[in-house]
Formats: structure tokens, C-alpha cells, sequence
């Protein structure tokens, strides 16, 4: 399979993914607000997912693929799949109990936990305090159901099935709306209760569906005694560099969270989190797929020591989330309000509420297309078996981007934080490629460097096209459900056809090598 095919798989899978999560989030809106109940959840929820960010879909996918990768790559098929699949198991005898003592001990001391991420709770509300409490505890169970099915896709996606780990999250999508619809409680608070056991679930759901496939296609690992051998060892020193180096964005995002519950009025939480749902949305659909179908592309060619192919490799995977990523963020920075407006204004979630939340997607948005480059910079290492560079460089763009929180959220409050995880985010990206460059494991070459000014040039004529709309769009996202869905209809179509049809006079893009590439990759 190409790698701009699988790429392409893994987008469109979590497109589906996040128009079913956008679903979630408006009857997350509508039903929790961005008040007391909003902010207890999303804090509760966001613990959980920064381990699975860091661990699950970080550290075991950065140092796991990789060494799956070599396995299969083993003279003879067969051998290289019961290689595989033999790691695997030595990886789930040994991750497994301790991925239990994390879980339950998490559980146990969620007091102290959450009131290190909201010491500002306890100062103004202790009820919420302890309702984020409950709610971490009841969905934590999450983090290890999904850190065990992460290692059955790093097997799949290491096998070229990229698209049945990239559905797992729809289960989670619709196990929230589910409770939304069904089993929602008759005030906020209860509602929140009900969505965070949904967590839980959505969890045993996405293992059971992976273990489906594996045991389908007869790769199914067994439960077996752990067994120190050397690529466990090598599995074990790559999984904590790896997990800081790829998790660099949830960490930032989880400084924030504390600072916006600490430092800034309520509905700040809420703001950060909605406006970052919908810079996540682009994000999962470009930066992400491009990630994941580029590690094993480049380890397969490293392997093998054709280190110009992998940077080949490497130059169409940035000029794929470029070509993509620039109009999306130019578009969430012109037109956020009726953006916001018309998936989220409406019943608990106000005017005022759309116009806070708004101001923060836009700063979210000028870091986008950072946070897309981060994701495909970042193989380059992992491909070669460094983890602890991108550790070392995340966490200078962590320490940035605190210090960017508490002096920015002083004088823009939740706007000077989603800023400040912006700017970290291009500082990643700098001392990413700039090391890249100087150890000669990357350098952009011809086409990029060609289109690249192009796609700038597209991408301001479709903001020109977008900002002279935005205000006969905006009483239309206020409107009824048909209004707001023709109103974005409106903007996507009048957006897509000034990018496509300009890019293409201008040469930003080429419809025959982008079908070529496709095909071929």
C-alpha cells in the first residue's frame, strides 16, 4: 500500500471518526454547558487521555512499530508474522500488570492527583472538586483497556491494516452519544456521571475490537509468562523518551488545563477544550494519519539503508499535511465564529460562550499546521531508533510553554494559553527539523520547497473569499439546524473551490501526481 494511500485510509477513518465526535461534542454542548459539571468532566476526561496520548498512541506506537516492523521483515513471511506476533505477546506479558498497579493506583490516590491538576477547585468549589474526583475515578479504567489495545494496532498497523485501528475510536464516539441520548441524568452533574462510565466501556468495546481482527486474520497474542529478551529490553528504554517526545502536545494541553482551572474564571476549561476539539478535528485527519502511515514506510527503507528514500519518503508526507493543513488552519482562524457558533451555540452553551470559545480556536489554529509537523517530523527519529531526541526537544517546548501560560493568561486569560501552546509548538517543530537537517537525516528538497510558497498563496485567497462571507454566514450558525448546516456548506464549498481551483493555476498542487502518488506512493 502507498504511503499517501495509507495515509489517506487512516484520515478518512478518523474523519468519520471526528464528524462522529463532532456529534458528541455538540451534545456535549448542549447538555453539559460550560459550567460546573462541564469542567469537573472535561478535567476528569483529560487525565485519562493524556496517558492514552503519551502511552497508547505515543511511546508504544513510536518504540513498538518500529521493532514489530523488523520482525516482519524477517526472511519468509511466515516467519516474520510469528515473529510479530511473539514480540507482541512478551510486550502484553509484561505491559499488562503494569499498566493494572498504574491503573488502580491512579484510582485510589485520584484525590491528590486531581488537586494537583485543579488545586483551583478546591479554592472556589469543593463540590466540584470532588465530583472531578468521582468522574476520574470512574473512567481511569480507560487508560489501561486502551493502552492494551494500542499494542494489538502497532501489530495491525505493522501488517499494512491501518484502517481497523484507526475505526477503534468511533466505538468511544458512540458509546458517549449513546449515554447522551439514552441514559443522560436529569441535571448536568448526573449526566457527567453517566458519560464518564461511558469512558470505561467505549474502552472494553475498542480491545474487544481489535482482538476481533487479530484473532480474524490468526495474529491473536496469547497470554503468555513475561520474558526479559533483548527487544523487550529495547521495547522498555525506547517507551519513556517515547512517550514525552510524542505526547509533547497533550502534556502542553494538560499544563493549560491546570492553569485555566487554577488561574482563570469558570467556563475557561470548557472554552480550551471545545476550541481544541475542533483544531484536534484537522489535526487526526492530516497530521495524524500522515504519522502513522510514515513510521513504518521509513523504518521498512532505513532498514533496508536507502536513507534517501525514507527522506523522499519523509518530503511527500510534509508536503501532504502542508497542502492540507494550511487551508484548514487559515479557515478555523478567519471564519471561528460561525464555526463555533453553528456546532455549538445552543442550549447550555451561550452567545458569550461562543464568542470566548471562538477567540481561543483561532489562537489554537495558528499553531495547526506546527502541530501537523511535529507528527510527521518526529519519524524521522523513531524510524531510526531515536527517542530521546524529540524527548529531549519536547520537553523544552513544554518548559516554553508553561512559562508562555502563566505570563500569556495574565493579559489574554484562556485566549494568552492557547496561544502559548501555539508558539511551543512551532519551537518543536524548529529544533525538530533543525536537527533533522544538521545531522543530514532530512533536508526539503525541490518540489517541496516549489510548492510550498504556492499552497501560502492559495491559502490567503481562500481567506479573502472566507472573510468576505463570514458575516452573511454568521446569522445563518445562529439559526435553525438546516440554516447552520448551509451556512457551512457555504464556506466549505466557496473555501475548497478557491484553495483547489487556485492552487491549481498557481501550481500548488498537481491532480496527476497527486493520483500517481496515490496509487504508487
Amino acid at each position: 500500500m502507498s504511503l499517501i494511500r495509507s495515509a489517506t485510509t487512516v484520515g478518512g477513518m478518523t474523519l468519520l471518526s471526528r464528524i462522529v465526535g463532532m456529534v458528541r461534542e455538540i451534545l456535549m454542548a448542549r447538555y453539559l454547558g460550560a459550567g460546573f459539571a462541564a469542567d469537573a468532566f472535561l478535567v476528569a476526561f483529560r487525565l485519562p487521555n493524556l496517558f492514552r496520548s503519551l502511552f497508547a498512541e505515543g511511546a508504544f506506537s513510536a518504540a513498538f512499530v518500529p521493532l514489530v516492523s523488523q520482525q516482519l521483515g524477517k526472511d519468509g513471511k511466515g516467519e516474520g508474522v510469528l515473529s510479530a506476533v511473539r514480540l507482541t505477546e512478551q510486550a502484553l506479558a509484561v505491559l499488562f500488570p503494569v499498566l493494572l498497579i498504574f491503573t488502580i493506583v491512579i484510582m485510589v490516590a485520584a484525590e491528590p492527583v486531581v488537586w494537583a491538576m485543579t488545586g483551583g477547585f478546591e479554592d472556589r468549589s469543593p463540590e466540584k472538586l470532588a465530583l472531578t474526583v468521582q468522574l476520574t475515578r470512574l473512567a481511569f479504567p480507560y487508560l489501561m483497556l486502551i493502552s492494551l489495545a494500542s499494542l494489538l494496532g502497532g501489530l495491525l498497523n505493522a501488517m499494512g491494516r491501518f484502517w481497523v485501528y484507526a475505526a477503534a475510536p468511533i466505538l468511544l464516539n458512540i458509546t458517549f452519544i449513546i449515554g447522551f441520548l439514552v441514559f443522560r441524568g436529569d441535571d448536568p452533574v448526573q449526566t457527567a456521571t453517566t458519560q464518564a462510565v461511558a469512558i470505561a466501556i467505549a474502552g472494553i468495546l475498542q480491545f474487544l475490537w481489535l482482538c476481533w481482527d487479530c484473532w480474524r486474520i490468526g495474529v491473536l497474542p496469547r497470554l503468555t509468562l513475561p520474558h526479559w529478551t533483548p527487544e523487550v529490553k529495547t521495547l522498555l528504554r525506547r517507551i519513556g523518551p517515547a512517550a514525552i517526545g510524542a505526547g509533547a502536545t497533550q502534556i502542553n494541553l494538560l499544563v493549560s488545563t491546570m492553569i485555566a482551572a487554577r488561574n482563570l474564571p469558570q467556563g475557561s476549561v470548557s472554552y480550551l477544550y471545545y476550541a481544541d476539539r475542533l483544531n484536534q478535528l484537522a489535526l487526526g485527519m492530516i497530521g495524524v494519519g500522515m504519522g502513522v502511515a510514515l513510521l513504518p514506510a521509513m523504518g521498512r527503507l532505513i532498514g533496508a539503508g536507502n536513507n534517501e528514500a525514507a527522506i523522499h519518503q519523509q518530503n511527500r508526507g510534509i508536503e501532504f499535511v502542508l497542502l492540507f493543513g494550511l487551508p484548514a488552519s487559515v479557515a478555523l482562524i478567519v471564519s471561528a465564529d460561525p464555526i463555533v457558533a453553528a456546532l455549538f451555540q445552543q442550549g447550555e452553551f451561550t452567545r458569550a460562550d461562543r464568542i470566548a470559545c471562538a477567540a481561543a480556536l483561532r489562537a489554537f489554529s495558528s499553531g495547526l499546521v506546527a502541530y501537523m509537523l511535529v507528527k510527521v517530523l518526529t519519524p524521522g527519529f523513531h524510524a531510526r531508533g531515536d527517542t530521546r531526541t524529540p524527548m529531549q526537544i519536547a520537553l523544552a517546548a513544554i518548559a516554553i510553554n508553561l512559562v508562555g501560560n502563566l505570563l500569556l493568561s495574565r493579559m489574554l486569560d484562556h485566549v494568552g494559553i492557547a496561544v502559548a501552546t501555539s508558539l511551543s509548538a512551532w519551537f518543536n517543530v524548529a529544533l525538530l527539523a533543525g536537527v533533522l537537517i544538521h545531522r543530514r537525516d532530512w533536508h526539503p528538497d525541490a518540489g517541496l520547497a516549489k510548492r510550498v510558497p504556492r499552497m501560502l498563496v492559495a491559502s490567503l485567497a481562500m481567506a479573502a473569499a472566507l472573510w468576505l462571507l463570514n458575516p452573511s454566514v454568521l446569522p445563518m450558525a445562529e439559526g435553525s439546524l438546516g440554516s447552520r448546516a448551509l451556512g457551512m456548506l457555504l464556506l466549505v464549498g466557496a473555501g475548497g473551490l478557491v484553495y483547489a481551483g487556485g492552487g491549481l493555476l498557481i501550481g500548488a498542487w498537481n491532480p496527476r501526481q497527486l493520483i500517481n502518488s496515490f496509487r504508487r506512493g
